[in-house]
This record gives C-alpha cells, sequence and structure tokens, in this order.
C-alpha cells in the first residue's frame, strides 16, 4: 500500500565540523562527522520518529532541516525545492513553513519578553502572515489552541511551569501555520504526567492543522506511541527504519533490539522473560569512525566482514522472501528477525 504523499525529502544529508589546530594560520586536522550520509521522506500527515543515543547526530538533522545550519553535502527537499541552495527571500519563504520546536522549555523563550511578544514575533518576521491590526487577536487564538488562558498574554515566561512553556513554544511554532514542525525532544526536559498533556497536544494539532511531524526523542516509549515511522540513528546514520509496528516487534538491527531491551516493562512476568541486552563499550568518537559497519565495535555478532563492508540501508536478502513485518531497511550483514530468541554471550546479558 502507498504512502502519504512526500512533503520533505533527505538525501545524502552529511554535516562535518572542522576540528582545527593554531590560531594566526589555522589548520584543519579532522572533523566531527555528525551527520554522515541520512536519507528519508516525510510524508504529508505523517510523523516520523528519530531516537538514538545522545550524540548519535538527531538535533544536528534537526537545525538543519530548519535551516539554523548549512549541510556540508546532500540535499534537502520541500515540495521538491532543495532548500539548501536557497538563500534571501526564498530561504524565509520555505522557513515560515518548517518550524521548530526546541527542547529546553525554560532557554527557548526570551524572559524579556511577554508571552503575547513571544507568540508574535513571527509576525514581525513574516508581516505578510497577519495584518498588523489584527496580531494581537491571533496570539490569543494560540494561546487558547495550546490550551492556555489567553488572558496570560502579557504574562512573562517565569510565571509558567515547565509544561506550559512548552505550550507556549509549540504556538509560537504554530504561529505561520506551518506544513512541517521539527519537535527536538520536545518532552525530555517535562515530568512524566506532563509529558502525556504536551504528547497528546501535539497529536490533536496535527488531526486539527494537517502538520506533519519530525519528532526527535531518546525516549522509545512516547516515540512509539505519537510515530507512524521511526528510524533508529547510531553514530551519524540511520541503521532502521520501519513503521512503529515493525521496528518495535520485529527489530532486525542490533542496536534496535539493545535499545528495546532496555525499555522498562510494567508486567512483572514480561520482564522476567525478556532477555536483557548489556552493550559493551562506549559509542566510539564521531571524529574517528570505526570503518565497515560503525556498530561493530560493540556488536556481538560482528565479524571479519563487519569491518571491511559498510552495510546499506536496505531490507536484507535474508529477510526479503518473508515480505512480512520484518521486510524493512536495516544496516546490518546479519539482520535476524526479533531478539526474543536470539542467544548472547553472558558477559553481554544482564
Amino acid at each position: 500500500m502507498a504512502g502519504p504523499e512526500p512533503i520533505l525529502e533527505v538525501s545524502g544529508l552529511v554535516k562535518h565540523y572542522p576540528l582545527t589546530r593554531g590560531i594566526l594560520f589555522k589548520k584543519q586536522i579532522g572533523a566531527v562527522r555528525a551527520v554522515d550520509g541520512v536519507d528519508f521522506t516525510l510524508g504529508r500527515g505523517e510523523t516520523l520518529g528519530i531516537v538514538g543515543e545522545s550524540g548519535c547526530g538527531k538535533s544536528t538533522i534537526a537545525r538543519l532541516l530548519v535551516s539554523l545550519e548549512k549541510p556540508t553535502a546532500g540535499s534537502i527537499r520541500y515540495q521538491g525545492q532543495d532548500v539548501t541552495k536557497l538563500s534571501g527571500r526564498a530561504l524565509k519563504a520555505v522557513r515560515r513553513d518548517i518550524q521548530m520546536v526546541f527542547q529546553d522549555p525554560y532557554t527557548s523563550l526570551n524572559p524579556r519578553m511577554t508571552v503575547g511578544d513571544i507568540i508574535g514575533e513571527p509576525y514581525e518576521i513574516h508581516p505578510e502572515a497577519a495584518p498588523k491590526g489584527d496580531r494581537r487577536r491571533r496570539v490569543r487564538e494560540l494561546l487558547d489552541v495550546v490550551g492556555l488562558n489567553p488572558e496570560y498574554i502579557n504574562r512573562y515566561p517565569h510565571q509558567f511551569s515547565g509544561g506550559q512553556r512548552q505550550r507556549i513554544g509549540i504556538a509560537r511554532g504554530l504561529a505561520l501555520r506551518p506544513q512541517i514542525i521539527v519537535a527536538d525532544e520536545p518532552v525530555s526536559a517535562l515530568d512524566v504526567s506532563v509529558q502525556a498533556q504536551v504528547v497528546n497536544l501535539l497529536e490533536r494539532l496535527q488531526d486539527e492543522f494537517g502538520l506533519s511531524y519530525v519528532f526527535i526523542a531518546h525516549d522509545l516509549s512516547i516515540v512509539r506511541h505519537i510515530s507512524d515511522r521511526v528510524g533508529v540513528m547510531y553514530l551519524g546514520r540511520i541503521v532502521e527504519m520501519g513503521s512503529d509496528a515493525e521496528i518495535y516487534e520485529h527489530p532486525t538491527h542490533p542496536y534496535t533490539q539493545a535499545l528495546l531491551s532496555a525499555v522498562p516493562v510494567p508486567d512483572p512476568g514480561a520482564r522476567e522473560r525478556r532477555e536483557r541486552i548489556i552493550l559493551s563499550g562506549d559509542v566510539p568518537s564521531p571524529t574517528h569512525i570505526p570503518s565497515g559497519c560503525r556498530f561493530r565495535t560493540r556488536c556481538w555478532k560482528a565479524r571479519e566482514r563487519c569491518a571491511q563492508e559498510v552495510p546499506l540501508l536496505a531490507v536484507p536478502k535474508a529477510l526479503r522472501p518473508a515480505a512480512g513485518p520484518a521486510a524493512h531497511d536495516s544496516a546490518c550483514l546479519f539482520a535476524e528477525n526479533s531478539f526474543a530468541t536470539r542467544s548472547v554471550p553472558p558477559e553481554k546479558t544482564a
């Protein structure tokens, strides 16, 4: 069955930060390969979740998508137009349609500005979006949409709780009626009960305004709740991509299997039956990427072949005949369906 119409297409996206030595005569001695060849599409009205450990490049992708940074290579096509090639008025017009909700609700709002000024600021940058005399009314409507009292329009950020501040950030993101919202860990700084409120708000707004989301997080349970498809990142690349059911019920990449084995399970019986995978070693430095498969230095399946071949993000040959939920994209030379029945060396189990 065909998916939704693509609204955003990312191809070969790369972002390297140069490492230099010297003061007057700087010489590049290396690079931090934060994002190193990422491909994905986002459908209209779809939510794409991106998960992974800290430092894997999730937030860098978010900044690239909203043009806060320029990529080293690759393309980001919004409705067929390559955003990375735009500048000036053309880029400004695209930025109106791709907005961002930031991770920290405490530092993403200017403490010297009232809520009305914060939410209304996009109208100052894009005056064509709302007539000057109508902006106050629009801000009040946005406060009401995100579940805040419109009478709070003259209050300052310090007068709100964390969840309320994140709602203000969401209202600011909605001000220009965007097509896409990039949410960079929007609930990670909030209490669990408040997280549920914000996630439910995002889902309601998606239905109401027809939004597409790129939802970035490290909490796998929240990502499953809100996402239609999920991409798992490791060291600058996506290593597995599929629907929420494919990723969570039929993971084929060892890294995804290890992540899912760490998700808390409320049922004590299921918790006892589940195999816990403890990975040995630390994530390699993005300045010194391992040859071949990037995950091989921590993988219990690693063979000599893994150091020589770079696995492509595609449906593994061994799983293609099945044509079931396990037959989704996975960048592993030894991909297997599920992690429940696999044997793991004693030093890598709990």
